[in-house]
């Protein structure tokens, strides 16, 4: 439903490695460096193998602000203003960019009627991405995302956007170093979760209303098929290889689970009663997928061997964003009526603590500190 409409309650050389290897031994370790990773995650990966800070950034819908945490310490470090409803939000791979999706549209609580929130005017001249610099801690520009922009995911190399404009039935593509938007393709009516494929190849797009998820080339923007999910998707995950992806359909409370490769269903998995299934995140060794659950209060644990639920964490009040550190081991969750964020210990699936943030948490990404 358009958020205009209703407040919404993923070899080495032989010579280099022999290098790599020689240089491990001399440090006193055996083991062999990680695989290079390949998506926007890149950047935080590096930087806990170098013993830098790893930061939180939380969109604030109704503070209209971005509120920093410091991981380490899982406390607030500072809070940016930085526009009209800041929903989706991304780190560019260096950590030096934090993108946030703003928006002029109303929003409208969930008891009012439909046709009362269609009354209600809005402001096209506050739609936008802000651009903000991490280091100095303000936005520095404001990039065109379509209309009502809400959540877009970032090209592998961080130079191009992929944005959902659901008021429009249409996704933005924007070239970050012009400023300018390369293409408006029609996706799925109502289209809100974006997510791009870990070889960046297509970007996927949830239909809220026509209830698919929309493929699209990466390059050329030219629609690759459609898949038929569960009602009101909003949000999806890959697993790191790129061979399945995680759907959430809220209405239904399932988890639709899809060979992204053949890009047809495999499985459909309910979670707890109560659930109404929102944000999504893979873990970095591709085992396990965790997936908020709105109104439920919860995020679950599906093991992707078993494609089972394994736990269901209590967590606060409607979770929806969520994130994971790059070594798989905390999970902060965006919980908009308590306005705070939980940070859960995954190996004991625990709450640790709870952070104050804004009003209204809505997106949670993680990125190096500067």
């Amino acid at each position: 439903m358009p958020s205009n409409l209703r407040s919404h309650d993923f070899l080495r050389p032989p010579a280099a490695a022999a290098l790599v290897a020689l240089l491990a031994a001399a440090c006193g370790r055996g083991d062999a460096p990680p695989p290079p990773t390949t998506d926007s995650t890149a950047g935080a990966a590096q930087t806990a193998a170098r013993g830098k800070a790893l930061l939180a950034y939380v969109t604030n819908e109704d503070s209209q602000d971005l509120t920093i945490i410091d991981t380490r310490t899982d406390s607030v470090v500072a809070t940016i203003s930085v526009g009209t409803r800041p929903r989706g939000v991304k780190v560019s791979p260096d950590g030096k960019t934090i993108f946030v999706a703003l928006s002029g549209s109303p929003k409208c609580p969930p008891a009012m009627p439909d046709a009362e929130c269609e009354k209600l005017k809005a402001d096209k001249s506050k739609d936008g991405i802000a651009v903000v610099d991490a280091a100095a801690r303000k936005v520095t520009r404001v990039l065109p995302g379509g209309s009502d922009p809400e959540a877009f995911d970032l090209s592998l190399d961080g130079g191009t956007l992929f944005v959902s404009n659901e008021d429009a039935g249409m996704a933005s593509i924007v070239d970050v170093a012009s400023g300018k938007i390369r293409a408006t393709v029609p996706v799925g009516k109502e289209p809100e979760g974006v997510r791009v494929q870990p070889d960046g190849k297509a970007v996927w797009v949830t239909g809220e209303t026509d209830h698919n998820v929309t493929i699209l080339d990466t390059q050329t923007g030219k629609q690759l098929g459609q898949v038929e999910v569960g009602r009101r998707p909003r949000s999806l995950a890959f697993t790191p290889d790129g061979a399945r992806a995680y759907v959430t359909s809220e209405v239904d409370g399932t988890v639709w689970v899809l060979d992204a490769r053949a890009r047809k269903k495999i499985a459909v998995l309910t979670m707890p009663k109560d659930s109404k299934t929102m944000g999504s995140a893979a873990s970095p060794d591709g085992k396990r997928i965790y997936v908020s659950n709105g109104r439920g209060g919860t995020v679950s644990v599906i093991d992707v061997t078993t494609d089972s639920v394994i736990a269901t964490v209590p967590v606060g009040k409607r979770p929806w964003g969520i994130a994971l550190t790059p070594d798989g081991r905390k999970l902060y969750t965006a919980n908009g009526p308590s306005n705070d964020v939980s940070v859960v210990d995954v190996d004991r699936l625990t709450v640790e603590t709870k952070v104050p943030v804004g009003k209204i948490p809505w997106g949670v990404a993680l990125g190096e500190a500067p």
